[in-house]
Order: structure tokens, then C-alpha cells, then sequence
């Protein structure tokens, strides 16, 4: 295939075989890094990842607010290296450098080697990406089926192939299985069929029938789960987009945006809107030079989406994290094209990039370092886990108590996590009329468990609450766990007997109206 933009300006990059051989290079090179960091990393494991772990220990085709496919990758690592933190962990560099690598296939095919290798660098190299590199999140193993995605995607526009309609079919539903958010993806094919003729007559083609029906068929599974849990992910999902608080917020909208600095890099977040100017602007009738518009058909409806989610409520950095996939295509065909100056805006990120990203695998490595750098804050919530499961264990012990009730979610599954010989049997005290998370849902604490509870209460503030679910309810002392610095861990303990939760009434919120 013929490049749509050949670069005005030579390089040794331009040579395929010289940017395979280096691209291989700097992913080999990085995930090796990332894998050692993994090895040596002394934190626990986020209260996100032990629930996933949780997860894999009871394989199916959904959970309480995810699909099933980050499950399915914990599994696989930890039965195969065992059930340390790192092998929990053990996929994510992985992950990351299959995504980079078709970053970087896609972008040559495009715009030639010299794209192809930059896409690459510029992917495995984004802050948010030394950060997803060694934890295991849903937005990691969802990006590989997009990257695939978009390749077969390429491919099948050029020439309507069997092998890449089915890789286009199954690595959507990759996507699919891993995070809701690809339905980003299939907005994005939608606009593809609009704005791009290769891609629409590929798309709607018999090879097109063939993607979405392998798509439907490997998403059914998940589907099923959700019509057998009356939609829980759904209801989770909707949930968190919170509607129902305060709408219409500058202060969360300008949050999210600068967010977006962050996590992709400011000069490259910057040369991501430009390429979408430039690329509005060079549209031609031609059918080949609809391709960038198709490329940010895959990226511009997740910001916008989740700009609109942040103002009408709230939204986190990661919510838009889909749109960097396409976004690093059109940004390497822009900074790899026209003035030189451009190039110099790719390796100034790169420096920046790599400067943050060594520092901060420094301080994951080194928790004196991070100490010593006045960072420690940083890293509370993978501090300590075991030395606060063991705290919560000798507190039991001394009440002489068979149950212990949690008001957070995430201490409940660390406790799960790092205190294993625990004899108490875990639940958690639900705030709502029904359950919240996959905590709540599971272990809820009912009116059935018999003897004096063990209350372990991180939020101060739901206190009040939890007393009045109690006919017996006295102060047990408190556990404080020194994370570093001036930084703790602090549990308030209570004896409860007599579970009896009070209905979740309007008249019973207003009770407990500013608590907090």
C-alpha cells in the first residue's frame, strides 16, 4: 500500500527495516524495565486490583461492575506464576506493548515507518501508560482490542478480507469483554461508515456481516450474565454517573480537561486537538484523505462524552482513556509531517515523558526514595495492606469475636487479600437499601450473624449510621497504621450486637443529612 502522507524530510526512519528493529528495541527494552519494577515492587496490590483478583478466583462472564476479561487475564498469570502481587500484575506491561505495537503497524501502513515507530514510542512512553504498566486495570487489557481493532480495520478498507473481518470481530469483542467503553469503539465504526467510503464498503459487506456477527457472538455470553443478575453491571455503570447530585459543574469540566494533560502529556494533548484541525481543514473529496477524519471518528466522541458526563455531574481522568488509542495515530501523522519543528515538539515529549515515567518506577521501586521525596501520599493506598490486615486479626482475636463488619469496600478486600488465616468471617455493613458494590453484594452483613461484631470503621462520618443499625454498640479502641511520613491508616473499632437495619427512608437520611 501506498503511504496517504510521505514526510517532506528524510530520516533513518524512513527505512522500515530501521524503524522495526528500533521500535523493537524500546518496547523490548521498557517492558523488560516494567517487568523487573513488577518483581521488586514492595506495595500491596489497590483495592481495585484485589478485587479483580477476587474476581479471577471464581471464573464467569460478568462481574458486579465489569466484564469478565480482566478476571480471565488475573487467572491466567496467577496459574501460571502463582498468587504473589506480581503475577497478579504480571499482564499489564504485556498488554501495553501489544497495544504499542499495533499502534505501530497501523500508523506505517497509514503514514509510513517513521509514523509506525513513533506511534509506538509515543504510546508505551504516555504518563498514563508507565502508570498502567504495573497495575492491572480494565483500560489496559480493553486497548488491545482496540489497537487490533483499528489494524483489521485498516486492513479490511484496503481489501475486503475473511482473516481481517474476523480479527475485526474478535478484537472488538476483546473490547467489549473487557470495559463498556467500547462502545466508543462502535460509535466510532458507525462515523466510519459515514465519513469514509473504503471503510463503508468494507463494513457493509459480507466480511462486514462476518466482523459484527463473531462481535455479537462473543459478547453473548456476557449479555446472558447481565439479563441472569438483573443488569447489575448496567445499574453500576449508571450509577456512577451520578445525575442525581448537583448538575451542571465549570469546576469538574475544567478538572477533566486539564486531567487530560496529565495523563497523555500536555504538548502531545495539545498536537492531538491540532491534528483534528488540520485534519478538518485538508479534507478533501478524495476518499483517501478521509482517513483522518475516520481515525478521529475512534477518538474526539469519548472526550466529548465524557467532557458533557463531567459537566453535568463528574468524571474521572480515565473515563476517555479509549480516545488515546486513535488519537496516537493522528498525532504521529501530524508530528512526523510538515515543518521540522514538529519533530522537535515529538522529542521534547519524549524526554518530558521519560523523566516522569523513570521517576516515578523509581518511587514504586523505592518506598525511602518516595519518602525521601515527600511523595509518600502518593502511594497510601498500596502501603502497608498486610501490616492493616494484621492489625484488624490481633483486634478480633483480643474481643474474642467470630465477625467483623466494614464500612469501606476497599479495606474489606484487602483484609481479604493480605490476612488469609484470618478465623473471623469478613462482611460488609451496606449503607443503602441494597447493595453497591461487589462487597456489598457478596458479603453483606445481615441480621442472622450471631455474637458480638467486630465494626471496623475507616469513614468517621457513617458512624452515627452504623450505631443506629445496632441494639449494642461501645467504642473498641482504634488501629492507626503509619504509612510513611505523617501519613496514616486509622480504623475506629466498635462492639456491636443486635443487627437490625433501619429501613433507608427520606425521613432516616434526613437524620444523617450532614454527617459528613
Amino acid at each position: 500500500m501506498t503511504q496517504l502522507y510521505a514526510p517532506q524530510i528524510s530520516s533513518p526512519l524512513d527505512n522500515p527495516r530501521t524503524a522495526l528493529r528500533a521500535a523493537m528495541v524500546l518496547l523490548g527494552s521498557l517492558t523488560l524495565v516494567r517487568l523487573v519494577v513488577l518483581w521488586i515492587d514492595p506495595n500491596s496490590l489497590y483495592a481495585d486490583e484485589t478485587q479483580y483478583w477476587l474476581w479471577a478466583q471464581s471464573l464467569d462472564w460478568g462481574y458486579f461492575s465489569k466484564p469478565p476479561m480482566i478476571a480471565w487475564m488475573i487467572w491466567l498469570t496467577t496459574s501460571v506464576f502463582g498468587d504473589s502481587d506480581w503475577a497478579v500484575r504480571f499482564s499489564a506491561p504485556i498488554l501495553h506493548l501489544v497495544t504499542a505495537s499495533f499502534l505501530g503497524l497501523t500508523a506505517a501502513r497509514l503514514f509510513g515507518p517513521r509514523a509506525g515507530f513513533w506511534a509506538a514510542a509515543l504510546w508505551v512512553l504516555m504518563p498514563a501508560v508507565w502508570l498502567s504498566s504495573i497495575i492491572i486495570s480494565t483500560d489496559g487489557v480493553m486497548m488491545v482490542g482496540w489497537s487490533i481493532g483499528l489494524y483489521a480495520l485498516v486492513r479490511l478498507r484496503e481489501q475486503r478480507s475473511w482473516t481481517y473481518a474476523l480479527i475485526l470481530g474478535a478484537a472488538a469483542g476483546w473490547a467489549f469483554l473487557s470495559k463498556y467503553a467500547t462502545l466508543y469503539f462502535l460509535i466510532g465504526t458507525a462515523l466510519a461508515i459515514v465519513v469514509d467510503g473504503p471503510s463503508r464498503r468494507a463494513l457493509l459487506s459480507l466480511q462486514g456481516g462476518a466482523a459484527l456477527t463473531l462481535f455479537l457472538a462473543l459478547i453473548s455470553g456476557n449479555v446472558l450474565w447481565n439479563s441472569a443478575n438483573d443488569f447489575a453491571t448496567v445499574s453500576h455503570t449508571a450509577a456512577n454517573a451520578n445525575w442525581q447530585g448537583s448538575l451542571f459543574n465549570f469546576e469538574e469540566l475544567t478538572q477533566f480537561i486539564g486531567d487530560q494533560f496529565l495523563v497523555f502529556g500536555p504538548a502531545t494533548f495539545i498536537a492531538f486537538i491540532a491534528a483534528i484541525v488540520v485534519a478538518i481543514r485538508r479534507f478533501k473529496p478524495g476518499q483517501d484523505e478521509r482517513v483522518l477524519l475516520m481515525l478521529a471518528g475512534f477518538a474526539v466522541p469519548a472526550l466529548v462524552i465524557v467532557a458533557g458526563q463531567a459537566f453535568i455531574s463528574r468524571a474521572h481522568a480515565n473515563w476517555a482513556a479509549s480516545a488515546f488509542v486513535a488519537a496516537t495515530l493522528l498525532i504521529a501523522w501530524l508530528l512526523t509531517d510538515g515543518p521540522r519543528w514538529r519533530r522537535f515538539v515529538i522529542y521534547g515529549s519524549v524526554a518530558f515523558h521519560v523523566a516522569v515515567g523513570g521517576l516515578f518506577l523509581s518511587m514504586a521501586a523505592s518506598p525511602a526514595f518516595t519518602d525521601a521525596l515527600g511523595r509518600e501520599n502518593d502511594f497510601k493506598r498500596v502501603r502497608e495492606w498486610p501490616a492493616s490486615a494484621q492489625a484488624v486479626i490481633r483486634a478480633a482475636e483480643d474481643a474474642g469475636v467470630q465477625s467483623i463488619a466494614f464500612d469501606n469496600r476497599n479495606d474489606f478486600h484487602q483484609t481479604q487479600r493480605y490476612g488469609p488465616d484470618m478465623e473471623a468471617n469478613l462482611y460488609m455493613w451496606l449503607r443503602q437499601s441494597g447493595p453497591q458494590s461487589f462487597a456489598e453484594a457478596t458479603w453483606p452483613l445481615t441480621e442472622d450473624v450471631e455474637g458480638p461484631i467486630l465494626i471496623v470503621s475507616e469513614r468517621h462520618w457513617e458512624i452515627p449510621v452504623i450505631r443506629a443499625d445496632f441494639d449494642r454498640f461501645e467504642p473498641a479502641g482504634e488501629i492507626v497504621v503509619n504509612l510513611g511520613g505523617d501519613i496514616e491508616r486509622r480504623y475506629q473499632l466498635f462492639l456491636a450486637e443486635g443487627y437490625a437495619p433501619l429501613e433507608r427512608t427520606p425521613e432516616f437520611e434526613a437524620q444523617f443529612s450532614d454527617l459528613r
